[in-house]
């Protein structure tokens, strides 16, 4: 079995001027092999290999390569070959493209497409950004009712080839309005005879063309399907959208969400291509909140100032206590908000994760307290100057504080994101570093509390 040509060889062809006979090597690459091949490329060398490509090729490269590459490929080829390759692209990937480049560039290259490929790239434009209209394409293939299977076949082979998918044809009246959907499965086993009618249901799922995408991630995602079709408020149907689509976008929002929980916004660019300034701006202002936050932390423990220069012993368990809280409520923050994005709750049934959290929490701060009760008992065994005679009453400040603010913690993280959401916010916005800074300084406050309860007559 013959090998591809190693990037050094390619390279040593290119700098030979061997162009014709790297020409016909590329032709044997697949695109996959072509994009690795690329992106291992300095930029001269890469322009190079793309002019090389025949069309067909060059359009699934183009397709596949990160949005820097293909700005540096804009600015750099020929009106023709960026003509011949924005044409050739597929609808809603031209569109994903023209989102990321500057107004003007983009009513150039707009120019550059052949009047159809003009019509379907503006409509696509047209819709809100986080729309399913953004997101769809208008190749699919549309039937009629009266028509036989055999009729429906000669559609297919006849048109077929311009499809995004044909794994499902969308039955359509004269007017265009979506009646049907049926599986090229039950087409191919019905006789040829037979009208469409007759396999038809009329039950069938669609989308809208102003819906959100993230509507529409649900719906493929309780549906299992490769594609939808959109439909506008009259039920004409506009395109399909198809899962491979569905699946970046899902990408981004959980990468998005990811990036909130961090305590910092969204970066929307690839973290090696943000700017340092736009990197910094991103996450200056929550780090900026969460000081201003971590300084009430000081002031609460200022306020207790005069019980901890009488029992110095208790600052020794400070970090420990907001700690345990802190990463309570990091964890019911999290297990709440992917919740969310799966559907598995909604803001309704608040009254249910507040209980189940209360319980948890108690469970979860018991066996922390316990923990923490045991580990002071056995330090006071081992050296016994180190507590004082005092130590079962430390012991219990500790672990009753352990179970309140662990149980705060979880109740904090678990209803902020809902409270968020119920307040039209983003739940992501409610992050763990955010939830531990609240509970940082409300901790102190139960820490003490419970330092009066059990050590007042005693150490203070």
């Amino acid at each position: 079995m013959n090998q591809h040509p190693t990037t050094d060889q390619i390279t040593s062809l290119i700098q030979e001027g061997e162009f014709f006979k790297l020409k016909e090597l590329l032709k044997k690459f697949e695109p996959a092999e072509v994009v690795e091949l690329i992106e291992e490329e300095e930029e001269r060398e890469q322009l190079i290999i793309f002019r090389l490509l025949p069309l067909q090729l060059a359009t699934q490269v183009f397709e596949y390569l990160e949005i820097d590459v293909q700005r540096h490929f804009l600015a750099n080829l020929s009106q023709d070959k960026i003509s011949d390759i924005l044409n050739e692209m597929s609808p809603d990937d031209r569109t994903a493209l023209l989102e990321f480049l500057p107004d003007d560039f983009v009513k150039e290259l707009i120019q550059t497409l052949s009047e159809p490929e003009r019509k379907v790239t503006l409509e696509l434009l047209g819709y809100p950004e986080y729309s399913v209209g953004r997101l769809m394409t208008p190749d699919y293939i549309a039937i009629r009712e009266s028509w036989t299977v055999q009729q429906v076949l000669d559609y297919i082979r006849l048109h077929g080839g311009q499809s995004e998918t044909i794994s499902l044809l969308y039955v359509t009246d004269r007017r265009g309005v979506l009646i049907d959907d049926i599986s090229i499965r039950e087409v191919l086993l019905a006789d040829p005879s037979k009208q469409v009618s007759e396999l038809m249901d009329r039950r069938f799922v669609h989308l809208q063309t102003m819906q959100d995408q993230e509507e529409a991630i649900e719906v493929f995602r309780k549906n299992d399907r490769v594609a939808l079709p959109v439909v506008n408020d009259e039920g004409v149907l506009f395109g399909i959208v198809t899962i491979d689509d569905i699946l970046d976008i899902r990408e981004e929002e959980d990468t998005e969400d990811i990036q909130k929980l961090g305590g910092s916004q969204a970066l929307d660019e690839p973290y090696l291509s943000i700017p340092l300034l736009g990197m910094v701006r991103k996450r200056a202002g929550w780090l900026v909140i969460l000081l201003i936050g971590e300084m009430f932390t000081a002031t609460a423990m200022g306020y207790f100032e005069e019980e901890i220069a009488k029992a110095v012993v208790l600052a020794l368990f400070i970090p420990l206590i907001i700690s345990a809280g802190g990463n309570a409520g990091s964890q019911a923050t999290s297990l709440i908000i992917r919740a969310m994005s799966l559907g598995e709750l909604s803001l309704g049934e608040w009254w249910r994760v507040m209980r189940r959290e209360l319980a948890t929490g108690l469970m979860l701060g018991g066996i922390l307290g316990v923990v923490g009760l045991l580990r002071i008992l056995l330090w006071s065994r081992l050296y016994p100057n180190e507590y004082g005679e005092y130590y079962w009453q430390i012991g219990f400040t500790v672990g009753f504080s352990l179970v309140g603010i662990v149980l705060w913690g979880s109740l904090c993280g678990s209803m902020l994101p809902l409270l968020l959401k119920r307040l039209g916010a983003d739940p992501a916005t409610s992050s763990a570093p955010f939830v531990a800074t609240l509970v940082d300084v409300t901790g102190l406050v139960i820490y003490f509390s419970f330092a009066l309860l059990f050590l007042s007559g005693t150490l203070l």
